[in-house]
């Protein structure tokens, strides 16, 4: 995500990294590369430079303290440009009403039908509601049935009317429907055209006049760069939405979007997606983004992550065996499906500081895990509570087992028991520097 900005940044910092002291000279420079990087990165050229102005202002304004080199107060000034930029603080979804009505609009292709389950499964497992999701896209059978088979995924009941060519009526009697089955909150998925025209403006606009929405998202694909920023300039001047939502982030996204949206259409930024996967959306921080897109990793939600996957009881008792020194194969099993729920590996490792940079060039599948299980999964429990028992026969068995070679197998097991090794130093210190085990 934003790896080509990220790097381009980079380098415009260097420009000034050397320096003892801020000079108009080398101001002038990095700012020159930054608005270079921005506009490369899609970004409108009057937006890059009425953002790279406030830059130099705020830098040519500023006496660098003695703790602080030039460079550090850049990238420092440059981050919280970007997260004004980009809306400074993040913006809350309104779902309360009887039920409260989510109207979601875009063009074809954006991601809109996906973003809808992914909405309803957030709105159920996050904020204990309960969703009901309607098929309005009146023009593309696929979609109605896209969105049951979605449904059906995360357990949420969808509303359509397969024989039903008016959408207005279609989002009336969902809106009846709710109420009749104590539904909360309804998210209203609608047709998108390959393009922005008039018979489809008439239609969203239709329905939000009937059912009066208490919040319209316009879904955006985050690939397409300032063309997205034009085409929700197109929709908010007809529609007035009331947030955006930037997909497919996890593509070869250049940042274009994120960075000029709320700027074009003074409209915050509410979530962002990536993948398939139900559980990939998360609310859109400006400030997290900001730090991301200036390589500084994001510590926050990669905790938030885990704190959504661990369970705190469990990670009790772990606490516990390592302090007693029993972790064995089968709890380091359970510590992989834990940390496989919490997304995409690599975005995971992205999300670390000093990492992202380090991965960006490796390929790691969401499969990598998939080798180290197979090898536990051919172990009896009694060998995955105590490896040393393990002789020739028994590893050559369990790596037959497991489809792997016996250096796979040998390499494995030296891992893990460097992993106990570590766990043993810091069984030597004192509980509350371990950290293990608490919210």
């Amino acid at each position: 995500m934003f790896q080509n900005l990220t790097e381009r940044l980079e380098s415009a910092f260097k420009q000034i990294k050397g320096e003892g002291r801020i000079t108009e000279l080398n101001i002038a420079a990095t700012v020159k590369d930054i608005r270079r990087a921005l506009v490369d990165a899609d970004v409108n050229y009057k937006i890059a430079k009425e953002f790279t102005d406030k830059i130099k202002d705020e830098a040519m304004g500023q006496k660098v303290i003695t703790a602080v080199s030039p460079g550090q107060l850049m990238v420092k000034i440059v981050k919280d440009e970007l997260v004004a930029l980009m809306g400074g603080s993040e913006s809350e979804l309104q779902s309360k009403g009887n039920p409260a009505v989510i109207l979601i609009a875009g063009l074809q292709g954006s991601g809109k039908t996906t973003f809808s389950a992914k909405l309803a499964n957030y709105l159920k497992t996050k904020k204990g509601l309960s969703p009901l999701l309607v098929a309005a896209d009146i023009y593309r059978p696929a979609a109605i049935d896209q969105l049951k088979v979605l449904g059906e995924q995360i357990g949420v009941d969808v509303y359509s009317e397969p024989e039903n060519k008016n959408a207005v009526q279609i989002a009336e009697n969902a809106v009846k429907e709710a109420r009749s089955k104590n539904k909360n909150v309804i998210i209203i998925d609608t047709a998108g055209r390959l393009a922005v025209d008039e018979q489809m403006m008439t239609e969203v606009a239709n329905v939000k006049s009937a059912v009066k929405p208490n919040e319209i998202l316009f879904v955006v694909d985050s690939m397409t760069g300032q063309d997205a920023v034009n085409t929700a300039k197109a929709f908010n001047d007809r529609l007035d939405f009331t947030g955006v939502v930037l997909t497919k982030l996890d593509g070869d996204t250049r940042g274009g979007a994120a960075l000029s949206i709320k700027y074009t259409v003074e409209k915050p930024i509410k979530f962002v997606s990536s993948g398939e996967k139900m559980d990939t959306l998360d609310v859109f921080y400006p400030e997290r983004m900001a730090q991301r897109i200036l390589g500084m990793g994001d510590i926050t939600t990669l905790v938030e992550k885990a704190q959504a996957q661990f369970d705190e009881e469990q990670a009790k008792k772990l606490e516990k065996k390592i302090r007693k020194n029993q972790f064995d194969l089968s709890d380091f099993k359970q510590q992989l499906e834990q940390i496989k729920k919490m997304g995409n590996i690599k975005d995971l490792l992205g999300m670390i500081p000093g990492v992202g940079k380090a991965v960006k060039d490796i390929d790691i599948s969401d499969d990598a895990f998939k080798g180290i299980e197979a090898l536990i999964n051919s172990m009896t429990p009694e060998e995955r509570a105590n490896p040393d028992i393990l002789d020739a026969r028994r590893k050559t068995r369990i790596a037959k087992g497991a489809g792997k070679s016996m250096d796979e197998l040998n390499g494995f097991l030296k891992q893990f028991e460097q992993m106990k090794n570590m766990m043993k130093m810091m069984n030597k210190m004192p509980m509350g520097r371990m950290g293990l085990g608490r919210r």
